[in-house]
């Protein structure tokens, strides 16, 4: 599977896309099924990171100790979902590498 480098050409699509997959994680899974936003790696690349940061948030709630990581996650999630939005490339620190590592994205 080869994977596209994180172009500059951004679209307000792109980062329109990004930010609803930081703020509302099923957008995310979604992002994942539609091979058109599928192939702009922008839109993948957040929307993997986003999915990734939710589900710890939500295995942290199962083991007890998400009623405090669960509220910082999500504010955590609209600050990297306004960064995306403004076309930086966020990076989550260890989630970010583990991605990378997993092949997840480019």
């Amino acid at each position: 599977m080869t994977q596209q480098p994180i172009s500059s050409d951004l679209t307000s699509d792109d980062k329109l896309w990004s930010l609803l997959g930081w703020l509302i994680w099923p957008v995310a899974v979604i992002v994942l099924f539609m091979e058109d936003k599928k192939a702009r790696p922008f839109i993948k690349y957040n929307a993997v990171l986003s999915l990734s940061l939710s589900v710890i948030a939500w295995g942290s709630s199962i083991i007890g100790i998400g009623l405090c990581l669960g509220p910082l996650a999500f504010i955590y999630s609209v600050v990297l979902g306004i960064q995306s939005y403004q076309g930086k490339l966020v990076t989550v620190p260890v989630l970010t590498d583990f991605v990378k590592k997993q092949g997840w994205v480019a």
